[in-house]
């Protein structure tokens, strides 16, 4: 497939016949009586994207959880990083988090689903996570799982799926993603042109294509309700569900179909990325974040951008924010994580230096790895070496003495260990977003700077501008 206009491909869409006021007002009323906890699994800090004022715990013990069930909220998030692990660490973790919510279930009475959710540009542990979670949940107890929905629309991030096609907005046009630098992941890489073919190519062979259920956005558009409704009633065996989807609408009128599915007692695991979880959690929208909602007031330091995405947007992002002439730009080399402990350590110790002064005279710096990509002999190996730049970039953070007045991340992993092992974040309030599908959050009271905000900035979202304009209002 090649790429095409997106003006020319949406303008061939079916048109939107339901009342999206309506819609909404009804999938409200619904959801209230929907009485079932949401545990939305996290395979990195980027999910938050399109919510506000929900909870992320950043570790999975049964205290952790049971905060989680005991909010008022009806959604929190548990930020597992998944997407860091290897095969056997993420099957662990899934299994471990499976049986302590099934326990906290039962001894809290509440019932429960599970999202989890992950890349919009299809990387990631599938199908491993799902079916671990599907295995763990049955054999604890839950009814039987008949199907699974996946949903990677994120139209703040510019991804839609037509045709049963997953497409990633670049500029103007509409690239398959299976044709995007994204599909060549060293470690999550994979080639099928279309969703039910992903599923075939990542399961196995285990789901073939053509037993993938595919929702339609012409009954999505129409408001076919009963005839979604009644597709999902028919999935069985865990077979999977492929929802098309270019906006909010349609994932609305889909979340009333699936209620209606669910009250007939079928019951689903899903795979998405984060627009199924703001609809599910009944999460309004909200106007951006501004700085005086973000920075400290009184605080003079710099600000800190810790920067270890290596995807294409990063790099174009970066080109951009040097065009910010009140920035002081720390290349670390990382190219040091395959030299000697002793030359790593006295790489880390140069940029801690730096950055610290640079921030007591209030100089925003950032910090970022050098653009070589490291090819490793084999995934897991690319990951390792991934995960050590990452914890060297983190070292950095976690030895600050001085407290920026706000901090950026950029990229899934390293923003999760800057959250996790920097700033010892275990569990933090989502505030927002500082532009379309980039959160911010405020560290919790237990946090090494407890109250401030950190911006979760995805490697992968914005324009090329986007980061520059986030620095410039921040750092105003």
């Amino acid at each position: 497939m090649a790429k095409v206009l997106k003006e020319e491909l949406f303008n061939t869409l079916p048109a939107v016949q339901v009342n999206e006021e309506e819609i909404t007002k009804e999938l409200l009323k619904e959801l209230q009586e929907f009485h079932k906890k949401i545990v939305v699994l996290d395979d990195d800090p980027t999910g938050t994207q399109t919510v506000h004022d929900i909870s992320v715990y950043t570790e999975w013990t049964e205290d952790a959880l049971t905060q989680g069930f005991d909010e008022a909220n009806s959604e929190f998030y548990v930020l597992t990083n998944s997407r860091a692990f290897s095969r056997q660490h993420t099957t662990e973790v899934h299994q471990t988090i499976a049986q302590r919510v099934s326990a906290i279930a039962k001894k809290t009475g509440k019932d429960f689903i599970v999202i989890s959710r992950s890349d919009s540009t299809l990387r990631g542990h599938y199908p491993l996570e799902t079916q671990v979670l599907k295995d763990t949940l049955e054999a604890n107890g839950a009814p039987v799982i008949d199907g699974e929905v996946l949903m990677p629309f994120f139209k703040e991030g510019g991804r839609f799926t037509i045709g049963n096609v997953h497409y990633v907005q670049e500029g103007d046009y509409l690239v398959p993603a299976n044709e995007t630098e994204f599909a060549q992941d060293s470690t999550f890489g994979y080639t099928a042109a279309t969703m039910p073919e992903y599923i075939e190519e990542k399961t196995g062979g285990a789901y073939k294509a053509d037993s993938v259920t595919c929702i339609a956005l012409e009954d999505l558009r129409a408001g076919n309700i009963d005839k979604v409704a009644a597709q999902l009633e028919a999935v069985h065996d865990f077979n999977k569900v492929i929802v098309n989807c270019t906006d909010y609408i349609d994932v609305k009128v889909f979340a009333l179909a699936l209620l209606k599915a669910m009250k007939a007692g079928r019951h689903f695991m899903f795979r998405s990325a984060a627009a199924l979880t703001k609809v599910l959690g009944g999460v309004s929208d909200k106007p951006l974040l501004t700085k005086e909602e973000l920075v400290v007031a009184g605080n003079t330091n710099g600000g800190l951008i810790i920067i270890g995405s290596h995807v294409k947007k990063t790099t174009q992002q970066l080109e951009k924010l040097k065009e910010l002439d009140n920035i002081d730009f720390i290349e670390f080399n990382h190219l040091m994580v395959l030299e000697s402990d002793e030359k790593l350590e006295a790489e880390i110790q140069r940029v801690i230096d730096k950055t610290e002064a640079n921030l007591k005279k209030g100089i925003t710096t950032a910090v970022m790895t050098g653009r070589k990509l490291l090819k490793m002999d084999t995934k897991e190996e690319s990951l390792r070496v991934s995960v050590k730049i990452s914890d060297a970039l983190v070292s950095i953070v976690t030895r600050l003495s001085v407290q920026p007045k706000f901090i950026i991340a950029k990229g899934g992993i390293t923003s999760s260990d800057v959250a996790t092992k920097g700033l010892s974040i275990k569990k933090a309030l989502v505030l927002g977003q500082v532009a379309p599908g980039i959160p911010a959050w405020k560290a919790g009271s237990e946090s090494k700077f407890p109250g401030m905000s950190y911006v979760v900035f995805p490697g992968n979202v914005g324009a090329v501008t986007t980061l520059r304009d986030v620095v410039a209002m921040m750092n105003a």
